[in-house]
């Protein structure tokens, strides 16, 4: 079996202390007890469940609205309308999104949107299911999002699916919000603006008077081509399956009126029929894959400029994808936090200079073909406004670097990967008061090979890396740290083109999700085998 063929069946932050303990959870109610596993998968395993923490919640009073509650067949999206809800007040410690999904008989994993108001509040994916089905559920802090909570809004939501005579499993979800009265530990934004136009010809006007600017960008690389594993694209003159003009380097970028406002590193999503291989995800998804968190970008330094009241050019691409190739989603939220005693904050960019993306893949042919890619690319930009309080600078610097080494065999009956991400970013605020630095270093890893034998029994050994420090200065003194290693590793095995039940699939993996910092500890580690989870073990 070729690589194509193989690869084929994968159809389809701020990180403070604080936030930590509150976002991104995508956890199922924990096991009590540990499981013995039996020889080889049956017809039905553990629910998924994820080692990440649950999103902690005040208590206050709370209220809850439901805002979508139907099932997925087909590309029809979910249409329906959100009134906040009664009894909580319109400001709130806390808003906590709840997807509770099942799906049984057999399916493809797929991805998914819901948008509140035009904004995208969350992107999901789902599990693969057993014969006899799986539930699960994904909760999500949704605080920052309060502005169009305050208001009547229309809901929209898609987990694109295909059911018919081979793909029998319907999608049901059910999602809720629900309201914590009180007030929330930092300001949430003022305003949640998405882009008008076309997707070619987006623009956004912020109100006058905004004083902080943060983009953020729902990136996935999808659809069940080669944007979905971009990481394993070689360019010519290489012979591989996927190829791209410059090789594997993907890069996320947001332009405002053509120029280069921010850059990050996308994250390496594995979907849970990834790596040509559902045996691995049954129980525990790759990191993210449930909870798909956005690039985040501080776009501050062009307040001055967005802040004189037209429409403003704003434009998202992925550096690396070849022309014309589909697969990649970028939707835009913007949020903005205004001066409340100035009508208009004036200002200017001062400062935007780079290096230029450096890109450099070298083929190496031989019984094991390899790959080898470097690649990076540095941004500062920097400007000031005028605000009620003073002059205020800020200032933001981005370092991205990739490496990667990809080896594989002709036919591709052996390919491995050996990759790492680093986005390195630093804000840095002067002005009134003490000068404050929020210095963020992300790093992505993923090491792994797919390997089908002459017996047809094809085995993916895997180990993803989800990894991140930030750290908090104020007058140069520390103020607040955090920091967060999320590991996964998996082997799984099975045989290839016979029917479900002749495939003697074994497989075992495990999450150890770990956070410490100023703000506490977290940690758990998860294990199973065959489909049961045999471990959930907690440290803090």
């Amino acid at each position: 079996m070729s690589r194509r063929i193989v690869m084929s069946m994968l159809a389809g932050a701020t990180l403070l202390a604080s936030t930590f303990f509150g976002t991104g959870a995508a956890a199922a109610a924990p096991a009590t007890q540990a499981a013995d596993a039996p020889a080889e998968f049956g017809t039905d395993w553990h629910d998924p469940v994820t080692a990440a923490p649950p999103v902690t919640r005040p208590d206050t009073k709370s209220c809850q609205v439901t805002l979508a509650e139907t099932q997925f067949r087909d590309f029809t999206p979910y249409r329906g309308a959100y009134t906040p809800p009664r009894g909580c007040g319109d400001r709130w410690s806390k808003v906590v999104l709840r997807l509770d999904g099942k799906v049984k008989g057999r399916q493809f994993d797929r991805l998914g949107y819901l948008h509140v108001g035009g904004a995208e509040i969350l992107r999901t994916s789902t599990p693969e299911p057993s014969p006899d089905g799986v539930e699960w559920h994904v909760e999500k802090d949704v605080t920052r999002y309060s502005d169009i909570f305050r208001g009547p809004q229309d809901v929209e939501m898609l987990i694109g699916n295909v059911v018919d005579d081979t793909y029998t499993g319907v999608i049901d979800v059910k999602v809720t919000l629900t309201f914590y009265r009180g007030r929330p530990d930092a300001p949430a934004p003022d305003r949640v603006l998405t882009l008008a136009g076309a997707p070619d010809a987006t623009t956004l006007t912020t109100p006058r008077n905004s004083e902080r600017i943060v983009a953020e960008v729902y990136a996935t690389g999808s659809g069940g081509g080669c944007e979905e594993f971009w990481y394993l694209t070689v360019a010519d003159p290489a012979a591989y399956s996927c190829k791209a003009d410059h090789g594997p380097y993907r890069e996320v970028q947001i332009k405002v009126d053509g120029q280069l406002a921010g850059i990050a590193a996308p994250f390496p999503h594995v979907w849970t029929g990834g790596w040509s291989n559902p045996f691995l995800w049954y129980v525990l998804p790759a990191p993210r894959a449930f909870d798909v968190r956005p690039v985040e970008y501080d776009l501050t330094p062009f307040a001055g400029l967005l802040n004189d009241g037209r429409p403003h050019r704003v434009e998202v691409t992925v550096v690396g994808v070849p022309a014309g190739r589909p697969g990649w989603s970028v939707p835009v939220n913007v949020l903005v936090w205004q001066d409340a005693h100035r009508a208009h904050v004036t200002g200017a960019l001062t400062r935007s200079e780079g290096t230029g993306v450096a890109n450099s893949s070298v083929y190496t042919p031989g019984a094991e073909n390899r790959v080898d890619t470097e690649a990076g690319h540095r941004l500062t930009v920097s400007g000031f406004l005028n605000t009620s309080h003073g002059r205020v600078t800020t200032t933001v610097t981005r370092t991205l670097a990739n490496t990667s080494a990809h080896r594989w065999t002709d036919g591709e009956n052996t390919d491995g990967l050996d990759a790492a991400w680093s986005d390195d970013e630093t804000v840095a605020v002067e002005g009134t008061g003490p000068a404050r630095t929020t210095h963020t270093h992300r790093t992505y890893t993923m090491n792994g090979a797919t390997t089908l034998g002459t017996d047809d029994r094809l085995r993916t050994v895997l180990t993803l890396g989800d990894r991140a420090t930030v750290v908090r200065r104020e007058g140069g003194r520390r103020t607040a740290w955090s920091r967060l290693d999320d590991t996964y590793s998996g082997d799984a095995a099975y045989t290839v083109d016979v029917p479900r039940d002749q495939r003697h699939a074994v497989g075992t993996s495990g999450e150890r999700y770990r956070v410490d910092g100023s703000a506490g500890c977290y940690d758990r580690s998860l294990s199973t085998a065959q489909g049961a989870l045999t471990e959930d073990r907690r440290r803090c």
